[in-house]
């Protein structure tokens, strides 16, 4: 990828959760795409954002270091293992020259080893867990190797952007990614205002006319709460 590609990121992605972000998604109308819950960092607290690097995993290490020749800083490199459990697919010899090469994180699908060893480097690491055993296999290489890696249902090539953080694996698309991260930002002001209200003793279902909501919805069992925080944000009143 071009460094230049990397640099057009909005700097403001970084300063968002991955829960203001796919609140984001839903306000544009742009599919919700997150990793299975069961993908966890190495370590509490450990997050990254940046392009996806995808690769596949066909049974040596190889494939790695032949695709970091190929990353751009701040890239986040998105392995797909097919989810297997019954190998680990990288260790510390593949993280550390990832880091080297000035990638931001991995996410993994499938397991890694030297647990230990990752967790002292804190290079962030998502994945499905630790397994002390590598590879046995060597399959053919597929034509898509360095370009779509698969994460549970999602097929992940470098037009997406991976956010990473203690809420799990969330996927944007780079087309249109200006918008959601404007309509995120929306969304974590409107929450602090909220919630600096509540401290305040404003409670949140004044704030959102919960009552008035409930009168609606009796006469009209349609009627969505999410419809109904849409019309008072539209008018000003939240």
């Amino acid at each position: 990828m071009d460094p230049a590609m990397q640099d057009a990121l909005p700097p403001t992605l970084h300063a968002l959760t991955g829960p203001h972000l796919a609140d984001g998604c839903l306000r544009c109308g742009v599919p919700v795409r997150v990793a299975p819950s069961a993908l966890q960092p190495l370590v509490p607290g450990m997050a990254c954002r940046g392009r996806a690097r995808p690769v596949r995993h066909v049974g040596s290490i190889d494939v790695f270091l032949e695709a970091l020749d190929h990353v751009s800083p701040g890239d986040v490199m998105v392995i797909d293992n097919g989810g297997r459990l019954d190998e680990a697919c990288i260790g510390d010899i593949v993280l550390l020259e990832a880091r080297a090469a000035g990638v931001a994180g991995m996410v993994i699908w499938g397991l890694h080893r030297d647990g230990a060893e990752l967790r002292e480097i804190g290079f962030p690491v998502f994945s499905l867990g630790a397994l002390p055993t590598g590879p046995q296999r060597l399959h053919a290489r597929p034509p898509d190797l360095f370009t779509r890696a698969m994460v549970g249902t999602h097929a992940i090539t470098a037009d997406d952007v991976v956010v990473a953080d203690a809420n799990g694996v969330l996927f944007l698309p780079r087309d249109g990614l200006e918008e959601i991260v404007e309509a995120a930002q929306a969304y974590r002001d409107t929450e602090a205002r909220q919630l600096r209200a509540m401290r305040e003793g404003r409670g949140y279902r004044e704030q959102v006319r919960f009552a008035e909501y409930l009168r609606r919805r009796q006469r009209d069992p349609g009627y969505g709460f999410r419809q109904h925080l849409k019309d008072i944000a539209a008018a000003g009143e939240v």
